[in-house]
């Protein structure tokens, strides 16, 4: 997990938080912390893999990274490594300019749940998600929490923050992208919906789901089939239903 974030810095606690920084980008690791009579496998791999990379190792009480991590479930771990760069519409600009195919894209109007956008991000990253698009307020960054949820995805799928989302999906028409956004009352049934081609899906908030100016500039609106009596899912679930349906499109035809 991430205990706190500066301009410069982030601190992740965990093994498995810790485990993917090394994994994905272990330059960006400064420091090390752990916690005194650690001797376990687990940990004796990622203090092998920092001393390779002279990384400063601190061995310290289980009081100090309490404190730290301000009584997270550090089990024995502590990192600080430089913050990830905010991904912002220029970058988006130039993952679409790169692409051999049809984008894929997600976008998360405001969601703000850190559980969910973790999730959401797995998915997207399981899916073959080219970016996940938020805005850049009343959403959720990149918190403690969504990188374990993520397992490693928040730092292999770019997560750009737009100033205006309206404007952005604006954009991405203009780019000959497809707008398909998700909505309860919408009259064309996922399963019915022919999901081909260069395309970005849009899922709301929780709670709220799809903003006015959101649902207005989607080129589609779908909803998917509730054959219970639950009335609507959560966003990361109902993102891992959209989503795997794309695939199942673009696999097929």
């Amino acid at each position: 997990m991430r205990s706190k974030l500066t301009k410069k810095n982030e601190y992740f606690f965990g093994f498995h938080a810790v485990r993917q920084i090394f994994k994905n980008d272990i330059s960006r690791v400064l420091e090390l912390w752990v916690q005194q009579k650690r001797n376990d496998a687990k940990i004796q791999t990622l203090l092998q893999q920092a001393k390779q990379q002279a990384i400063s190792i601190q061995s310290v009480q289980k009081k100090t990274l309490d404190k730290l991590t301000e009584n997270g479930h550090h089990q024995g771990i502590v990192i600080r490594c430089k913050a990830h760069l905010i991904k912002t519409k220029t970058t988006l600009e130039d993952i679409i300019a790169s692409l051999k195919t049809p984008p894929f894209l997600l976008i998360l109007d405001e969601v703000q749940d850190p559980q969910n956008l973790g999730s959401c991000l797995r998915t997207a990253d399981a899916a073959g998600i080219d970016a996940v698009i938020v805005p850049k307020n009343q959403a959720c960054k990149l918190s403690a929490i969504v990188h374990v949820v993520a397992c490693g995805a928040a730092d292999t799928v770019p997560l750009v923050q737009v100033t205006n989302l309206a404007s952005a999906l604006r954009w991405l028409k203009d780019q000959g992208i497809w707008l398909v956004g998700l909505d309860e009352k919408a009259e064309t049934s996922l399963f019915d919906a022919h999901l081909t081609g260069p395309i970005a899906l849009i899922l709301g908030g929780e709670g709220k789901g799809l903003r006015r100016l959101s649902r207005e500039n989607c080129d589609l609106l779908v909803r998917i089939p509730m054959l219970g009596e639950v009335e609507s899912l959560n966003v990361s679930v109902a993102t891992g239903i959209c989503l795997y349906d794309v695939v199942r499109q673009r696999q097929c035809y």
